[in-house]
C-alpha cells in the first residue's frame, strides 16, 4: 500500500508498506478521509513535541471497516471513524478515568504511524460507529472533540465570559463548544480573515486582533471591567500564552490546548492575587465524541464549512507546505483517498 511519510522536518516522501494484517483485538480500516490539522504541520515544521522521525502523521480519519476482532456491534463495510490515543489501561490516569493522558499513551500520527495511507490497523477498542455521518463529518469529531475537551475542562457557566486565543480548527470546536455551553465569546488572533469567519459563520459577537495593542482595555471595555472568567489558549504558541496570563478574572480559569515546546513564564504575584487556575488539556475523551456526534446529529454544529482545501491522497506531498502559509487561507485541508 502507497503511504506519506514525515522523514524529517520539511520533508514528505510517498513509500510502500505492507497491508496491515488482521491480529488479536484490532481492526483494518480501510482510509477514505485524512483531516490535516495541527500537529501535522507542526510536525512537518519539526516543533512538534513528542515527535519522533521518520513518521506517517494523520489522525483525524475516517473510513470502512474491513475486518476487526474482538469488536461486538460493528459490521464489516459500516464507515467508521476511531479514537486516536491508544492507552495501556493499567496506568493511573487510565485507572482514574483519564485515558486521554494516559502514562504510556501512543498517539496515532505522533508516537506511532497514522493515517496518511491506505490501510490502518487500531485497536477495536477505539472504534467509532459512523452513526449515519458523513465521511467529511466522520474525520472531523476528533478536532472537534479536542475543543469540546478543554471546554469540559472549564466547566463553563451560562452567561460567562470565555476569552478564546487562536481560530484555528481546534479554536474554532471550542468556540462551538463554548458557545452550546452558554458562553460569551472572545475571540482573538492575527488573522483577520479567521476572525471574519468567526464572525459569519459561527456568530461571534467579540473578535479581536492580538496584534493590536490595547487587548487588555478591550477586553475590560467587553466584560464591563471584569475580564474574562475563562481563557482558553489553543495558539501553542508561547508569546501568547504567556501574555494571556494578565487576561484571566479575579477567580478565574485558564486552559491550555494549544501545546509548545518551550516554557511558560508569567507573574506569580499577579497570578497568585487572582486565585486562578491554570490547566492543560490533552487529547479527548469517548464522552468528548459522544458529545460531537449528538450536537453534528442535532444540527448544532455544521462542521463541513470549515473544509476550505480538499486534495487527493496523491496531491498532499505537492500542497502540504503550501498550508503553512496564512495567505492561502486554510483552515482544514481535507485528503480523499480513493
Amino acid at each position: 500500500m502507497k503511504t506519506l511519510v514525515c522523514t524529517q522536518p520539511g520533508n514528505l516522501a510517498y513509500q510502500t508498506a505492507e497491508k496491515p494484517v488482521l491480529t488479536t483485538g484490532n481492526a483494518i480500516i480501510k482510509i477514505k478521509r485524512i483531516g490535516i490539522c495541527g500537529t501535522d504541520l507542526h510536525a512537518f515544521e519539526g516543533t512538534q513535541p513528542y515527535f519522533q522521525y521518520p513518521r506517517i502523521l494523520g489522525h483525524e480519519l475516517a473510513g470502512e471497516l474491513i475486518e476487526f476482532d474482538d469488536a461486538p456491534g460493528f459490521k464489516a463495510g459500516e464507515n467508521v471513524t476511531f479514537i486516536p490515543y491508544f492507552n495501556c489501561g493499567i496506568c493511573i490516569a487510565c485507572r482514574s478515568g483519564k485515558p486521554n493522558c494516559c502514562v504510556n499513551i501512543k498517539v496515532c500520527g505522533v508516537h506511532i504511524d497514522g493515517g496518511l495511507a491506505e490501510y490502518l490497523s487500531i485497536p477495536s477498542y477505539s472504534l467509532v460507529h459512523g452513526d449515519g455521518l458523513s465521511l467529511d463529518e466522520l474525520a472531523l469529531i476528533e478536532p472537534l472533540a479536542i475543543g469540546a475537551h478543554g471546554v469540559a475542562r472549564a466547566d463553563i457557566k451560562k452567561g460567562e465570559f470565555v476569552s478564546i486565543i487562536g481560530a484555528g480548527p481546534i479554536g474554532l470546536g471550542a468556540i462551538e463548544f463554548a458557545k452550546i455551553a452558554g458562553a460569551e465569546v472572545i475571540v482573538t488572533d492575527v488573522n483577520e480573515a479567521r476572525l471574519q469567519f468567526c464572525r459569519d459563520y459561527l456568530n461571534v459577537n467579540h473578535t479581536l486582533n492580538a496584534l493590536a495593542d490595547n487587548i487588555t482595555e478591550q477586553l475590560k471595555e467587553i466584560t464591563n471591567g471584569d475580564m474574562p472568567t475563562v481563557v482558553i489558549d489553543a495558539t501553542g504558541n508561547q508569546k501568547a500564552i504567556n501574555n494571556a496570563f494578565q487576561y484571566i478574572a479575579h477567580g478565574g480559569r485558564f486552559v491550555l490546548i494549544g501545546l509548545q515546546k518551550g516554557e511558560i513564564t508569567f507573574s506569580h504575584p499577579e497570578f497568585h492575587k487572582r486565585e486562578a487556575t491554570l490547566m492543560s488539556s490533552r487529547n479527548a475523551t469517548r464522552k468528548d465524541f459522544d458529545h460531537v456526534i449528538a450536537c453534528m446529529k442535532s444540527g448544532l454544529i455544521d462542521p463541513k464549512t470549515y473544509i476550505t482545501h480538499r486534495v487527493n491522497f496523491d496531491e498532499v506531498n505537492r500542497d502540504f507546505e503550501s498550508w503553512l502559509k496564512p495567505e492561502t487561507g486554510v483552515i482544514k485541508a481535507m485528503v480523499s483517498v480513493d
